[in-house]
């Protein structure tokens, strides 16, 4: 069973950057400026944009300048998943630094629809990241909470979670650190 790190690393942005450039390292991205507060409006549907929390024109220019960065740093981009919410998605797209798939298992985990399915959602993650090995680096965009439950810390609208899977405990995440927004 996949386990979670503790909270505890390095937040150096540039050697971060330098790991992320070496690939086999995952780069968990929380969507970029998304205003309304956490979740969604009672009326939140899935497969309808125009029900849910959506970048603001701040967060598509986060979401530009986050893939600009990417490019700048020399990320070798191996794939790109999100959560199916339209904000991940759309900073996903806006980035620029891949194809885009939605994982289900990256999905709002604290979602009236998903609250009793958090652990499964989380564990489903972990499994999936922790086999990364490349080749480049598997960029996620994802919900802070959801990046909360695997690493212990949130780090903030457009910032960024660097982990890798832990060869001396298979199945497990180490946290390397975080890249603040706009770092």
């Amino acid at each position: 069973m996949a386990t979670a790190p503790a909270a505890a690393a390095d937040d150096d942005p540039a050697g971060l950057w330098k790991a992320l450039a070496e690939g086999g390292r995952v780069a968990l991205v929380r969507h970029t400026d998304a205003p309304g507060g956490a979740g969604d409006p009672p009326e939140f549907r899935l497969k309808d944009c125009a029900t849910q929390r959506n970048l603001s024109r701040e967060g598509r220019a986060e979401a530009r300048a986050l893939g600009e960065r990417f490019r700048a740093e020399r990320i070798p981009v191996g794939k790109v998943l999100t959560s199916r919410w339209c904000r991940c998605r759309d900073t996903a797209k806006l980035m620029n630094v891949g194809a885009v798939a939605a994982a289900r298992t990256f999905d709002y985990a604290y979602a009236p629809a998903n609250r009793s399915r958090a652990g499964k959602l989380t564990d489903g993650a972990l499994r999936m990241i922790a086999a990364w090995s490349g080749p480049g680096t598997l960029v996620v965009v994802t919900h802070g909470s959801n990046i909360n439950l695997l690493t212990g810390i949130d780090p903030g609208q457009g910032g960024i979670a660097v982990v890798e899977r832990d060869p001396a405990k298979p199945g497990e995440l180490r946290l390397l650190g975080r890249i603040p927004p706009g770092s």
